[in-house]
Order: C-alpha cells, then sequence, then structure tokens
C-alpha cells in the first residue's frame, strides 16, 4: 500500500518565483518501501501520529533535491532495513529528479537524462529546513554551525562543494601522516591542496556570515518580538590565512599528530545583547535565535536566487511560545 498524505492548501502571495513541489517518489528510504506524495500549492501539513514518516518525508525532499541529508552526514543510513540502497524521485516546476543511491554508487538524472555532473541537478531547487535540533546550532558545537554554513553555501556557490570535498580529502591523508609521525616532506606534499581548497571555504564563509549578520538581526526581532541585540562574527579556524596558519601551528601538529589549522575549525560567534548566547541567552532566546538563523537562511536565498527555497518545518512550533508562534 502506498502511503497517501492529506495536503492542507493555503494560497500564499510572496512576490517572487516559488519553487514548486508538485510530486514525491520514494522507494526503500527510511521506513517506507513505497511512497508517493503529492503536495498542493501553497503551504501543506502532515499531520499523524509518531513514528509514521512524517519528518522522514521532508527529509526525502531534500535528498533528492540536495543529495544531502539534513539530518546525518552518512546517506547510507536513510537505506530501508535490508535493502541495498534507494530511489528517489521529485517533480519541481517542470523539472524532473531522479536520484538512486546504493552504496558507494549514485546516480542522478533531470528529465530522464544521466548527469556526469551535479551542478545543473542542483541548481534545480533550494531548500531551508527547520527542525527543534535547530537549537544546537546556538548550543552545540562548532560543528553544528559549520555544517549550517557548508549546507546554504553548497546552495548559494556552485564551487562550494567541491572545494569542500577537496579540502576534506588533503585534510584526511595530511592528518594520516601526521598520526604516523611520517616525514615532514610527506605530509607537507598535501598542503598546497589544503591551502587552495581551504581559503576558498574561507573567504566564501567570511561573505556569506557578513550577509547573514543583518538579517538574523532582523529575524530575531521579527520572531521574538523584543529589543535583543543578535551579533553574528565569523571566526576563522586560520586567522591570518591558512598558509600562515600551518607554519605557525607547526609545533602544536607535531604534538597532537593533526591538522590545527585551517575550516575544520571555523566557528561563528552568536551574541545576544553582549552576551555569548549559547552560555547565558535563555531557552527561549536560544530556540528565537536559531530559528532567525534558518530564517536568515532563507531571505539570503531569496536575495540571491529571486527564488523561494522549498520550506522544510519539522514541528517546531510547539517549542514556542503563542507570540513566537505568531510571529513565525
Amino acid at each position: 500500500m502506498v502511503p497517501r498524505f492529506p495536503a492542507v492548501p493555503r494560497t500564499v502571495k510572496l512576490g517572487i518565483a516559488d519553487v514548486v513541489l508538485t510530486e514525491l517518489r520514494a522507494t526503500d528510504f527510511r521506513c517506507f518501501s513505497r511512497l508517493r506524495f503529492e503536495p498542493e500549492p501553497g503551504t501543506n501539513f502532515l499531520i499523524g501520529a509518531n513514528a509514521q514518516g512524517k519528518t522522514s518525508i521532508l527529509e526525502a525532499v531534500c535528498v533528492v533535491t540536495r543529495l544531502q541529508s539534513p539530518r546525518t552526514s552518512s546517506l547510507p543510513e536513510t537505506v530501508r532495513s535490508g535493502q541495498p540502497g534507494f530511489g528517489l524521485t521529485a517533480q519541481v516546476n517542470d523539472t524532473h529528479l531522479l536520484f538512486r543511491f546504493e552504496p558507494p554508487k549514485r546516480s542522478t538524472a533531470i528529465d530522464s537524462v544521466p548527469q556526469t555532473s551535479n551542478t545543473d541537478y542542483l541548481r534545480t531547487a533550494r531548500i531551508a529546513w527547520f527542525s527543534n535540533d535547530d537549537v544546537e546550532i546556538v548550543r552545540g558545537s562548532g560543528s553544528h554551525r559549520r555544517r549550517f554554513l557548508d549546507f546554504l553555501a553548497s546552495q548559494l556557490d556552485p564551487g562550494y562543494l567541491r572545494h569542500l570535498r577537496a579540502y576534506e580529502r588533503a585534510l584526511r591523508s595530511r592528518n594520516a601522516l601526521l598520526k604516523d609521525n611520517r616525514p615532514r616532506r610527506e605530509i607537507e606534499a598535501f598542503d598546497s591542496p589544503l591551502i587552495t581548497a581551504g581559503d576558498a571555504l574561507t573567504a566564501c564563509r567570511a561573505t556569506m556570515v557578513a550577509d547573514l549578520a543583518p538579517l538574523i538581526e532582523a529575524a530575531v526581532h521579527d520572531i521574538g518580538g523584543q529589543s535583543d541585540a543578535a551579533t553574528t562574527t565569523y571566526q576563522p579556524g586560520a586567522e591570518s590565512g591558512l598558509a600562515a596558519g600551518l607554519e605557525a601551528t607547526r609545533n602544536d601538529e607535531i604534538r597532537l599528530r593533526q591538522t590545527v589549522a585551517g575550516p575544520h575549525r571555523d566557528d561563528v560567534v552568536l551574541t545576544l545583547n553582549s552576551m555569548d548566547a549559547s552560555r547565558f541567552a535563555s531557552e527561549g532566546q536560544q530556540r528565537t535565535l536559531a530559528l532567525s538563523l534558518k530564517l536568515a537562511q532563507t531571505r539570503l536565498i531569496v536575495a540571491q536566487t529571486g527564488r523561494l527555497p522549498i520550506l522544510l518545518i519539522d514541528d517546531v512550533f510547539g517549542e514556542l511560545d503563542l507570540t513566537r508562534r505568531e510571529n513565525l
């Protein structure tokens, strides 16, 4: 039996070009052996008991359009238990997307044409994902904030994912050599690709955070309805460039046997009323700030692409008071 979920349409007039999802099909994704979901234009609500797959439907929309999950960094986790892989298709505006994943193989197609590069595929739709777990962006470790930046940057800069993957490959190889205490010349062989990719990531993240900062501050006011002053500051993992950072931390690398400077150590400092939001903001303020980050993300996508992303909002309203719910 194919699960069907009723849609509750509501007309939304935004004055910009909308990205419209009209059909989603899934095979062996999460709890679904087969799924067909046909949203109506406008706002749709998925309503049902726990453990029925509501969040998994939202996740499937993200995976088929962005080729990554907002819930896990390991796509094999999304394959239905006992199955070799999953298949996802989506109709977005006039474009049909197909993504097949059988670890480690993956394939994509646009309108039945196989793609050798994902550049055109990823241009089809952008996503803004809201969930209760977003509060970890505010109070969790820097890895949560880096993932937030990566997810957004990959939707705005066509070359960002290429630089990110190149940096991760060079970092893994360099760290493996440091861990084995290999000769310095072998370690430094990976410095050039690490620096090239790392400096590109730093430049993109710095620009993006600068663009996000006023949008985050405005969103805090829009949702919280208060006078909280929010600031957002990019904190690079290599203050004076990666080449200088590697040179300055050479002794630390030898002692710790790992690369200690670079974008993998980046962070974003979030403050409310000049105080660290992760330590001093209340639960309500932290959740408001987390939602503001995602709302700012949405507004930046609109500003830079001229199109509204698909908004996937996973049960965030229950954590807010009535005023914040109305404002959001």
